[in-house]
């Protein structure tokens, strides 16, 4: 039996808290526009710098004007997948690339004649650091472990900003809408991670440029991490309360874990590590989604043959073992590597490099923007059917036969430090 209203409730209270038990969740959103996350549009010729009170606006010190400079755009909402669709164009040509977050690269090299204005859309994911907290009693925590170098990062605040970028930036109107749609996790270390600075960049962060705005790339891959600091830090806790049917999990670890200097985390090739792979594994599939294997890059020392040297062990080989004895899809990126380097010989592998290529472990944009490729067309080549969200002018890799590093043009971002990653 329904209950009966209470004779004090205004009847237009009583009608409106009837609509709102029987609208569907989505809805929610656009009615109550209180509501953090709904849908919302923003001309930028009448926006100005970023307020808290505002919750929108230019930001990190930086507008359109004067033209022709990079500038950010931030949008506070709470943490999940947004749909941004940017309008470009004004009454000259322009030029744009666009980041998101920590310099996920979204769009690349979108151009507008004079007076044009074209319309691109893509998926962002945004996050914070709090996790779902313990029963009363029970172990755990109620945030993500963060190391001292995540602190101010663009990826963990409360906050979707954008970066315009290009030789002739000029946007319209940039809107912001909540989406559901599957999302494709990283797990990972400092080859994964989204770089925050110039002249670092990882494979991870140039993912989402090669897909549809239908499926979303959220990178939780961070700089000096392993598979036991991902447990004991919450970072796979925090994955694991947001991950649902129909999501995907991409694990690449080796570099960190297999250091023995590093007694707290290491893990043996042929043991602990394939053991702590098929716990990962087993956690994914109890929620449905679907993990994938990446075995890591090889770093670039090469022998006299002008071949790369192994300098991850047996650690490929013990992850290869895994997928198939679990059934798990794999990509190859450590083959995947070899042929790149290879391919660029020693004297030219250093221009995919960061540091000016003295690193010889992290990648520039160049770099990273080539190995990405490696993972896109290792999906496509699994059958996996997240290969259907494939962006269309994604036309095939072969890393033997890489881009031209002279023909490649990313535009860098405006934040540089000479810092090197952790676990460096």
């Amino acid at each position: 039996m329904r209950p009966r209203a209470h004779p004090l409730i205004p009847r237009a209270a009583r009608r409106l808290a009837s609509l709102l038990r029987r609208a569907p969740f989505w809805c929610l959103l656009v009615a109550v526009p209180a509501l953090a996350g709904s849908a919302r549009s923003f001309d930028l010729s009448r926006e100005s710098a970023f307020t808290a009170e505002r919750g929108h606006g230019f930001d990190l010190g930086t507008a359109p004007e004067p033209a022709g400079q990079p500038f950010y755009f931030s949008v506070a909402v709470p943490e999940g997948n947004y749909r941004v669709t940017v309008t470009f164009g004004s009454d000259r040509a322009s030029a744009n690339t666009v980041k998101a977050e920590s310099r996920r690269l979204m769009l690349e090299d979108v151009t507008t004649a004079p007076g044009e204005s074209v319309s691109r859309s893509f998926i962002v994911n945004v996050r914070n650091s709090s996790v779902p907290p313990p029963e009363k009693n029970a172990p755990g925590g109620s945030a993500v472990v963060l190391n001292d170098r995540e602190q101010g990062s663009l990826t963990w605040d409360d906050k979707l900003t954008l970066e315009f970028n290009g030789p002739a930036p000029a946007v319209r109107a940039v809107a912001v809408e909540p989406v559901t749609v599957p999302t494709v996790f990283l797990l990972g270390d400092s080859t994964v991670t989204d770089q925050r600075f110039e002249d670092g960049a990882s494979w991870g962060q140039m993912l989402p440029r090669f897909f549809q705005p239908t499926v979303a790339i959220a990178n939780h891959a961070e700089s000096g991490e392993t598979m036991k600091s991902f447990l004991t830090g919450l970072r796979l806790a925090k994955v694991l309360s947001q991950l649902k049917a129909g999501d995907w999990v991409f694990m690449q670890f080796a570099h960190n874990d297999q250091k023995k200097q590093w007694p707290q985390t290491y893990v043996e090739a042929g043991t602990t590590y394939q053991a702590y792979l098929r716990t990962f594994i087993a956690e994914v599939r109890l929620r449905g989604a679907k993990p994938v294997l990446v075995t890591s890059p090889q770093r670039r020392n090469f022998g006299p043959d002008g071949k790369i040297l192994n300098t991850l062990g047996d650690y490929p080989a013990a992850m290869r073992a895994v997928a198939t004895a679990e059934g798990v899809a794999l990509i190859d990126l450590e083959a995947g590597s070899r042929a790149f380097y290879e391919a660029l010989g020693p004297a030219k592998s250093p221009l995919a490099f960061s540091n000016a290529g003295k690193d010889a472990t992290h990648h520039n944009n160049y770099g990273a923007y080539e190995l990405a490729q490696v993972i896109v067309q290792g999906i496509r080549v699994a059958r996996l059917p997240l290969a259907a969200t494939i962006a269309e002018d994604f036309a095939g890799f072969d890393p033997a036969k890489p881009d031209d590093s002279a023909a490649f043009k990313l535009p860098a971002s405006p934040q540089r430090s000479d810092l090197r990653p952790r676990g460096n």
